[in-house]
């Protein structure tokens, strides 16, 4: 288990190749950013540090998840950034804009922003090799995760002795069997949902690195009581742990009855010794939670 460091109460942690940064608490807010893909992960509190990260991507319009978005924008148009790219569930494209409309009538500046409407199963180019797909997520609203990945084109095995001059000529003329797409699946969140996101997006599992929610950690609240609300329990992932093949797996939203250093504690004596991946416990270590 590889533990966080903590800066005026957010948190940054480093998993394999990437940085993840930001605050998350269930019911209070959840702001992510990783800044080797150039994303905002959800926006329930207003990040000055984010605000210069283009592209934002909204799982849900739960307020401690989005609440912060004006905000957010209205930081960007302060330090004069074009507007961002919002990649959001298609159904909450309507009343966002809507109520964006209304904010930038009242703060009397537009609050600028491009809507990328995402249905689940969709599969969309960002930039170079780096790509998302949006999966379903189970809470009682419209909701998505994001799964990022990189699509890399590479030579059939079955043409790798052709000379090059030959090559060069069948791209000319269009042939389009000489390259294969392969995916490599480098990070997953998926946040505000029931466990069985694992069973209908299962590669979520083989991801390099999965962020997920684990509201709940002990019996003051059951595994009932989770998923009446629509989130995950910790025994939940007890059950499966086993089936994580990825390199580090993030945990992250826990509930604010238990203290940072209690989170660490319990996942330290009850996941940490039965997992694949190196665990990173998205809390600070000691201390308050942030704000």
């Amino acid at each position: 288990m590889i533990n966080p460091s903590t800066q005026s109460g957010m948190v940054s942690l480093n998993a394999g190749p990437y940085t993840i940064q930001g605050v998350s608490v269930a019911g209070v807010y959840t702001s992510l950013r990783v800044p080797e893909l150039g994303v905002v992960l959800d926006a329930g509190v207003p990040l000055r540090s984010f605000a210069g990260t283009d592209r934002i991507f909204l799982s849900h319009a739960h307020a401690d998840h989005a609440a912060g978005l004006a905000s957010l924008l209205s930081i960007r148009n302060l330090v004069g950034r074009k507007s961002a790219q919002l990649h959001l569930p298609e159904e909450l494209v309507e009343e966002l804009s809507t109520a964006l409309g209304s904010l930038s009538r009242m703060h009397r500046a537009e609050l600028q922003v491009d809507f990328i409407p995402m249905a689940a199963g969709a599969t969309l180019p960002l930039v170079n090799d780096l790509h998302v797909r949006a999966f379903r997520t189970h809470h009682p609203v419209a909701s998505l995760g994001f799964q990022f990945l990189r699509r890399v084109r590479k030579l059939r095995a079955e043409f790798l002795a052709l000379p090059g001059a030959e090559i060069a000529q069948r791209r000319k003329n269009g042939d389009t069997t000489l390259f294969e797409e392969t995916d490599h699946l480098e990070l997953a969140y998926a946040t505000d949902t029931l466990s069985r996101v694992l069973t209908t997006s299962p590669t979520l599992l083989q991801s390099r690195v999965l962020i997920l929610e684990c509201t709940y950690l002990d019996q003051q609240h059951t595994v009932a009581d989770a998923r009446q609300r629509a989130h995950i329990h910790l025994d939940e992932l007890l059950e499966r742990a086993g089936e994580f093949q990825n390199e580090h797996l993030v945990l992250m939203h826990f509930s604010q009855t238990h203290q940072p250093s209690q989170v660490h504690a319990i996942l330290r004596e009850k996941l940490a010794p039965r997992l694949k991946p190196a665990l990173h416990i998205f809390a600070p270590e000691s201390g308050e939670w942030f704000g």
